[in-house]
């Protein structure tokens, strides 16, 4: 199979062309192939297939071109020529199989070959591979520049051709292709030159001398210049007849020098292994490839391309030359001044350097060409500032430094630069500091490692400051470093400064990018995903990508992952975050800062709203003013409501940052409204408590500090509800009575019957049922007192609560007037999870009246309900009612695998309650089955969950259960005990198990 881009796009299989399809998978096609063997970022394809107006689907569009150009190249039998790479695609094809590799290694074989003959050979296959202009056909401003650079290679190769056709006295073979060469290139001095000079060894000297006086008048109307001293000393020699003219000319003015300009490598460089291995065989290939080592400031890339290329010096006996471009200075280095510094360095006197940046660079290449010499560019700017500094031979090596990625260069290697590993980063600590000071404090030098960000140029300072305060310990350092306030300050000595570093990083970002990095810091989150950047900048999904893009690769965030919804993710570094929060700080207002905080709670509050429109809860909701938000993405909110319970689960870090952050600037309507949204287990999940701790706690403080009564009693009530759900019952309690006493105080019914129902539950979960219907039919007298509270999905909440309690006790005509009337409202407004819930309530009434049939229907329809909804809890409790249902009618098979399931969901979910309950439901299977070693086990278990927290009827249930275990022993009196102690809490309770045990 054969790749061709040097004219039509083409794709050749047995010498048949493969269809690829219209212009745009072409140009797919050839950006991958033009970059074959590495990445191209799929932002970089959508703007070379779309460079004005990218569609909304882009992404979509060039996924499919992918799919239709792969089928089309397997059905040739080329599988996996396209592959995909995070972030985009990477074509890969076999050496030599794409017509511009193996132009350019014709070209170079030609360069460095011993004759013209074999030059002009080489040459004229080379330029044999070309069927029309690069790339032709297709309509692309961002491969304009690589059309050029072909094309010019193209040019290149077609005048070093012609000259050593003339070397070779072919010059009446050649005269007619001159003629047609100079016609299409008539301000081409080279090849102008060439052609006078066949014609005047033709014998033709007027025709000659006329060529000259034609190239003249083009060059002055269409450039306003003269013709250069070669081509005029060629016209005079003309004139005069010079016989030097059959002879190739020597330029006197060249000598020979072998420049050696790398700076000194860093003596206490440290780690990079994998990354200098790869550089150093890179290198010394044949052929090297341009490296470029790409990383944030302070990475580390100069000491690594200054150690790498001492290491390889050797392989470059004609010289090593090394220039210091200052890219992210306000003074970058000009290619001119560059190109005039290595002329020099190359022999060239300064009479001879041409005053054009053009002109140097081509005589930079033609002193270049054919030898091996060694060529570093640190801190480039952009492509711009390189392209003239790249020698056009195949026998030179470059390696170039850059904060920007330079993907506008092609057929380059790149090395992504990341902060060192932990192990590295100590050990270069160690170098600086000395091993045994480090090792005296061995836990503090890796606490300071991670306090600099594991970023080498953050670790030298802190390293050159211990070093010259030898009485330090380190411990001082990394208090002082623990400040973000001054970690900036401490990280800086002498010359050397990471704010410094930090701040060229920014000031060479264009004024939006440098806007949402500021906003990004200031709302102090280290993983975000571009819908973050949107809601700070006030900008649209697409523009705010954009700007991500932009802050990539300019080295200031760092592509973290794509997260299990498909969607991208990225990392702000520590030091550059602390950075951006003090511009932000000293370059906008407050209220603009507090605003786009604003707008992050804002977007999360009416994706919020979104989901529970879309799946309501079952409990009573708080009131939900209006949030004044601009509309979302229509695809981040169908993203949202295709997975709510992962989308939240992944977004969960960064929204408690985000939270607390607005927290602190003092959003405390937003941040308790935020808090206390019924999301149910889409939101944190019902135990991820640290989450909701910190959210929880955030809002509290903030109504406190705001003087806001009624936040703050919000925030009580779902703080008891936390710790309800962490099984701290006495704590819920607590929380709950202070919550209560401030809605009365209030006078909001509301908030009390929030706070009733909760405390309604707590009791049920505790066993004192009779206080726990004190609570619940408390709230709905309160609801049922205010027709617009009737009329919610949640106000049916506390009417399901009481029949659970009273299901408990044995009234069973009364628990199942509750259930009815709680599922028909939940049916009727929409709320899954209130269904869900009172189907298994249902199941458990029917379990306890012997009903098993439905007991088992409706139980597995609760599952079905949760496992649609993602609530993996709820789901696993529905399982275990359905198992003790198969338990009572003896099917001990059926049941032992899904409980073990729901051991390891409760387990996994921290859930203490449901841990207890579980264990005690398999010891009583276990005990049903004969395997009374494992009922033991199982009871023992679940005893020793009921010991640690405040729930005696269901210890009392499980001592009941260790009764018939221990009868089965035989142990009658330990099992006379234990029934007794049970009966007796069942009694004081008013537990249905008293009149079971009792009745008869």
């Amino acid at each position: 199979m054969e790749f061709r881009v040097l004219g039509p796009v083409e794709v050749m299989a047995g010498g048949v062309p493969v269809p690829l399809g219209g212009t745009k998978p072409r140009t797919l096609l050839a950006a991958l192939l033009l970059e074959h063997g590495h990445v191209v970022p799929l932002p970089r394809l959508v703007d070379v297939i779309w460079p004005d107006s990218p569609p909304g689907s882009a992404r979509a569009t060039i996924q499919t071109y992918v799919k239709t150009l792969r089928q089309a190249l397997a059905r040739h039998g080329a599988n996996d020529v396209i592959v995909t790479r995070t972030p985009g695609y990477l074509a890969r094809i076999p050496a030599g199989t794409l017509d511009a590799d193996r132009f350019a290694g014709l070209v170079g074989q030609a360069r460095g070959a011993a004759t013209a003959e074999e030059r002009f050979g080489l040459l004229g296959d080379a330029l044999g591979l070309w069927r029309g202009p690069a790339l032709a056909g297709l309509q692309t401003s961002l491969l304009a520049g690589e059309i050029a650079r072909l094309e010019q290679l193209r040019l290149s190769a077609t005048e070093e051709r012609m000259a050593a056709g003339l070397d070779l006295g072919e010059h009446g073979r050649l005269v007619a292709e001159l003629a047609a060469l100079v016609g299409h290139h008539p301000a081409n001095e080279r090849l102008r030159g060439q052609y006078m000079t066949a014609l005047y060894r033709l014998g033709r000297q007027s025709d000659a001398l006329a060529s000259f006086r034609e190239g003249r008048r083009v060059l002055a109307e269409e450039l306003g210049v003269s013709p250069g001293p070669e081509l005029a000393a060629l016209n005079q020699a003309i004139l005069r007849g010079d016989p030097a003219l059959r002879a190739p000319t020597a330029d006197r003015s060249i000598r020979v020098a072998v420049p050696a300009q790398l700076p000194l490598a860093p003596a206490d460089f440290t780690g990079r292994t994998a990354e200098i291995s790869a550089l150093v065989v890179q290198l010394t290939e044949p052929a090297p490839a341009i490296q470029v080592i790409a990383g944030r400031g302070g990475v580390g890339k100069s000491a690594l391309a200054v150690h790498v290329a001492h290491h390889v010096a050797a392989g470059f006996p004609e010289g090593q030359l090394y220039a210091e471009l200052r890219g992210m200075t306000d003074a970058p280095a000009e290619p001119v001044e560059v190109l005039g510094r290595f002329l020099t360095a190359l022999g060239v006197a300064s009479a001879a350097i041409p005053a054009g940046t053009e002109e140097r660079a081509d005589m930079y290449r033609a002193l270049l060409a054919g030898r091996r010499v060694l060529v570093l560019l640190d801190d480039a700017a952009g492509e711009r500032q390189v392209r003239s500094l790249l020698p056009g031979g195949d026998g030179c090596a470059v390696m170039i430094t850059s904060r920007n990625r330079l993907g506008g260069l092609s057929g380059v290697r790149r090395t992504d630069l990341e902060v060192q590993d932990p192990a590295e980063a100590v050990d270069l600590l160690v170098r600086i500091v000395g091993a045994p000071r480090v090792a005296a404090e061995a836990k503090v030098a890796k606490e300071i490692v991670e306090l600099c960000g594991r970023l080498p140029l953050a670790i030298r300072i802190a390293g050159a400051r211990l070093a010259t305060r030898q009485r330090w310990p380190l411990r001082l350092l990394a208090d002082r470093l623990s400040d973000e306030r001054r970690r900036l300050d401490e990280l800086a000595i002498a010359d050397l400064e990471v704010r410094a570093g930090l701040e060229l990083g920014y000031r060479g970002l264009d004024p939006a990018a440098r806007q949402a990095l500021r906003r990004l810091g200031h709302l102090g989150v280290s993983e975000f995903a571009p819908w973050i950047v949107g809601w700070l900048t006030g900008t649209s999904a697409q523009d705010a990508e954009a700007l991500v893009e932009c802050l990539v690769d300019a080295q200031v965030v760092d592509f973290s992952r794509v997260d299990d919804l498909g969607a991208p993710r990225y990392r702000v570094h520590d030091l550059v975050r602390i950075h951006s929060r003090e511009r932000a700080e000293a370059e906008e207002p407050a209220e603009a800062l507090e605003a786009a905080v604003g707008r992050v709670l804002g977007g999360w509050l009416t994706l919020a709203g979104h989901v529970t429109a879309d799946a309501p809860s079952d409990e009573i909701g708080w009131p939900s003013p209006a949030i004044d938000a601009a509309p979302l993405d229509r695809d981040l909110v169908a993203s949202v409501l295709a997975d709510p319970h992962d989308w939240f689960a992944i977004e969960q870090p960064t929204l408690v940052v985000g939270v607390e952050r607005a927290a602190a600037l003092g959003l405390h309507d937003l941040v308790c409204q935020f808090a206390s949204a019924r999301l149910g287990p889409s939101f944190l999940g019902v135990n991820r408590f640290e989450a909701r701790e910190r959210i929880d706690q955030a809002a509290l403080a903030a109504a406190r500090r705001a003087g806001n009564r009624y936040g703050e009693a919000t925030m009580l009530a779902e703080l008891g509800r936390l710790r309800y759900d962490q099984d701290r019952f006495p704590e819920a309690r607590r929380v709950l009575d202070e919550a209560l006493t401030a809605f009365r105080d209030l006078g909001d019914a509301r908030g009390q019957a929030v706070t009733l129902s909760g405390l309604g539950i707590i009791c049920r979960e505790a066993g004192r049922l009779v206080e726990a219907l004190h609570f619940l039919d408390e709230a709905v007298a309160l609801l049922k007192g205010f027709d617009h509270f009737a009329r919610e999905v949640g106000a049916v909440y506390p009417v399901r609560l009481a029949a659970s309690v009273r299901l408990e006790r044995g009234d069973y005509p009364a628990a199942w007037a509750g259930l009815e009337e709680s599922l028909a409202t939940y049916r009727r407004t929409g709320s899954s999870r209130g269904e869900g819930v009172t189907l298994r309530t249902i199941s458990l009434f029917h379990r306890a009246t012997g009903d098993y049939a439905p007991a088992i229907e409706t139980a597995e329809a609760a599952r079905r309900i949760f496992a649609r909804l993602g609530d993996k809890l709820m789901e696993a409790y529905s399982v275990r009612t359905w198992a003790k249902a198969q338990l009572r009618q003896g099917h001990t098979d059926r049941a032992l695998a899904p409980l073990e399931g729901v051991l390891s969901v409760c387990q996994a979910m921290g859930d203490r309650w449901g841990l207890g309950v579980t264990l005690r439901t398999l010891g009583e299977l276990h005990l049903a089955a004969g395997n009374q070693r494992d009922a033991a086990s199982c009871l023992a278990a679940a005893m020793d969950v009921w010991n640690g927290m405040d729930a005696p009827l269901w210890r009392a249930r499980t001592e009941r259960d260790l009764a018939l275990l221990h009868e089965a022993r035989g142990d009658s009196d330990a099992a006379t005990a234990l029934r007794e102690r049970a009966v007796k809490v069942f009694h004081d309770h008013g537990a249905r198990e008293y009149g079971e045990l009792t009745a008869g």
